[in-house]
């Protein structure tokens, strides 16, 4: 192979030039020498939704409106996932002061006499929300709520002796119902043994490890792996450490567990054997319960059986944990035939960093407009037929060679394939940016599977990846009318892009020892399609991501399926977001673009190299502000390094 490029530059130019991973605005300018153009807003995404909730929640008349705002957040969430975040005492609490409850086949009537203070209140209860984002209520014989952990003050409740007597009697059956679900927990582990429950922490720790951040609470106690109040392994705790809530469990005789530890890992458990990992997700801001699980899995039941062909999978027979194990390892069985037959996806829901699987429905007119709308642009710019994406993928597949060779304005047909259903994708489904992420060089990658060189692939950094991203003309109203701004978000989606890429691919490597020990997430396998997401993410906040759409595709390179290997992204920084048929859409371009590069890296196993070198971060100041950047040397004390 050589080693010079169609651009002229040898791979070490190719590799030092693209690790200049600095703002594109600023190539060229020595470091130190510009101020930072933002400043830390402590209002800025979460914090700023939460006190916009407090405040519309306060200028409700009623307790049911004040409640309303506060559950969906002012509209940015549904109102459900906060019913199952309640403790116990507050669910009964809300039930019968609002009747309001996530349970089904419940009477969750309201009760007369719940309201504001008339100074006839047998108790005087309150209402906030926390800065968690969490409804909180002050129940009888409970301290006030703690105002520190409040995001503004309370809302004081009246309760009548009827109120509270009826509140008596759900919190009873509660505790009846608890403490069976907790025996029955702990008599299923101890059907498993020592060694058994060692490998279901095990399963557990690893799912902590392998995906996204997740909230989790049993009543009042929380376990996450999200930032400062870690208890579970994650970003802060390493494997194995003794603050984490799994680890510390490890060889402990079961009697000496709490009974909030025994049905955390019971339903982390469900969870895992119904979906895998990423399950776990579909619980956050939630409490982990038998009952909460049980539910959860009856919904993904019945949507599942709504697919055609295949045998419906039955009810749980009972609502132990026996019978619930049953009823997820059915849904994991159904599920794999469901995804031949239907598409599944997830709603995600970034303020409370909540997912949901749902089955899409078939495509409709607009999906398909907006597949005839890319194909029309593809078909206009590139050598390529068809009245389908599906098509064009067959006319590429039938005529590849192109692939590898210059083509318009791109060191490879590749490049161009990738750029113009990016831009494509801007145009046709009316978004402010979409982006691409592949691989640079697949022949590299052949060659190391060939060889087994597991450790090598792990040891590769992001300048291996690229992503390219292309803004909408308008984009730049939401960042001061300034192109340069623009292409420096572009080149932040552009930088973290090739980190996710970076942070999948051992995911789908043999679990070697090297392998394992190497920072990864469980890759992607379904879309899914997201609502503010400009809360928690710092880069999404920065960048103004609030609504997207995620597509990701396995590709097989080397005879191993690598799943996630691509994915087409498309956000919108404001207006209308994203549905189900957008997403449908978008899934199909996704799939023409994984096509691509699976034809490419067939051709690195025939011995024909390509490579991208497009999009880095120089491409995207070109690209989108029409500025060349100044070369690095010719700036006075300017090292060739990251920044």
């Amino acid at each position: 192979m050589s080693g010079v490029t169609g651009r002229g530059e040898s791979r070490r130019e190719i590799n030092a030039r693209k690790r200049i991973s600095r703002r594109p605005s600023r190539l060229g300018i020595p470091a130190g020498t510009v101020k930072p153009d933002r400043e830390f807003d402590p209002e800025a995404g979460f914090p700023g939704l939460l006190k916009r909730t407090w405040q519309r929640a306060e200028q409700a008349d009623d307790l049911s409106s004040f409640v309303e705002v506060l559950l969906t957040l002012d509209g940015h969430v549904p109102a459900d996932i906060q019913l199952r975040a309640l403790s116990a005492p507050e669910e009964a609490a809300l039930k019968v002061l609002c009747g309001l409850t996530w349970r089904t086949g419940t009477d969750s009537r309201k009760l007369a006499g719940a309201g504001e203070p008339d100074g006839e209140a047998a108790f005087l209860g309150e209402i906030g929300l926390s800065t968690s984002g969490r409804v909180v209520l002050r129940v009888p014989s409970q301290r006030p709520l703690d105002r520190e952990n409040l995001v503004g003050g309370v809302r004081r409740v009246a309760w009548t002796a009827d109120l509270l007597q009826a509140y008596g009697q759900e919190t009873k059956a509660a505790e009846e119902r608890l403490a069976e679900t907790v025996a029955d927990c702990r008599n299923w582990l101890e059907e498993q043994g020592p060694d058994g429950r060692d490998d279901l922490l095990e399963q557990a720790r690893e799912a902590a490890l392998r995906t996204a951040p997740f909230v989790l609470y049993q009543q009042q106690h929380q376990y996450t792996n999200f930032r400062q109040a870690n208890n579970l392994t994650g970003k802060t705790l390493w494997p194995g450490h003794p603050d984490c809530a799994l680890s510390s469990l490890r060889g402990l005789p079961l009697d000496l567990w709490s009974d909030q530890d025994v049905q955390l890992v019971v339903c982390l458990t469900l969870l895992i054997r119904s979906a895998g990992f990423g399950r776990v997700e579909e619980a956050n801001g939630t409490q982990l319960t038998v009952d909460h699980v049980a539910h959860m899995l009856e919904r993904i039941r019945l949507g599942y059986n709504t697919i055609p062909g295949g045998v419906p999978v039955p009810a749980a027979a009972s609502p132990t944990v026996a019978a619930l194990d049953d009823l997820a390892q059915a849904l994991r069985a159904r599920r794999q035939e469901a995804g031949r037959s239907a598409q599944l996806y997830r709603e995600i829901h970034g303020a409370l960093m909540h997912k949901i699987e749902r089955v899409a429905k078939s495509p409709g007119a607009r999906a398909r407009d907006r597949e005839d709308a890319m194909v029309a642009r593809l078909t206009d710019r590139l050598p390529l037929t068809g009245t389908t994406l599906a098509g064009l993928g067959d006319s590429l597949a039938a005529a590849p060679d192109w692939l590898a060779e210059p083509h318009g304005d791109f060191g490879t047909g590749l490049e161009h394939l990738v750029y113009e259903a990016v831009a494509g994708a801007t145009e046709v489904f009316e978004a402010d940016f979409t982006m691409s992420r592949g691989m640079r060089s697949l022949p590299a990658l052949v060659a190391a599977l060939r060889a087994q060189r597991w450790a090598e692939i792990c040891d590769w950094d992001i300048t291996r990846f690229f992503c390219c991203v292309v803004p909408h003309p308008k984009a730049a109203r939401h960042f001061g009318d300034s192109t340069a701004n623009v292409a420096d978000a572009a080149w932040a989606m552009s930088s973290r892009m090739q980190y996710n890429s970076w942070h999948f691919i051992a995911g789908n490597l043999p679990r070697t020892e090297e392998v394992t020990a190497r920072d990864h997430f469980v890759p992607p396998t379904i879309p899914d399609v997201a609502f503010y997401s400009d809360q928690h993410h710092h880069g999404h906040v920065n960048n103004k991501v609030r609504f997207s759409i995620r597509t990701p595709q396995a590709v097989e390179v080397g005879g191993r399926v690598f799943n996630g290997f691509i994915d087409l992204r498309l956000l919108r920084c404001d207006g209308v977001p994203f549905d189900e048929q957008d997403l449908l859409a978008a899934h199909r371009l996704s799939a023409f673009v994984a096509r691509a590069t699976g034809l490419v890296a067939a051709m690195a196993e025939a011995g024909r190299p390509v490579e991208v070198t497009a999009f880095d971060s120089s491409w995207h100041l070109s690209a989108i502000a029409g500025e060349k950047p100044t070369a690095a040397s010719d700036a006075p004390g300017q090292a060739l390094r990251a920044s």
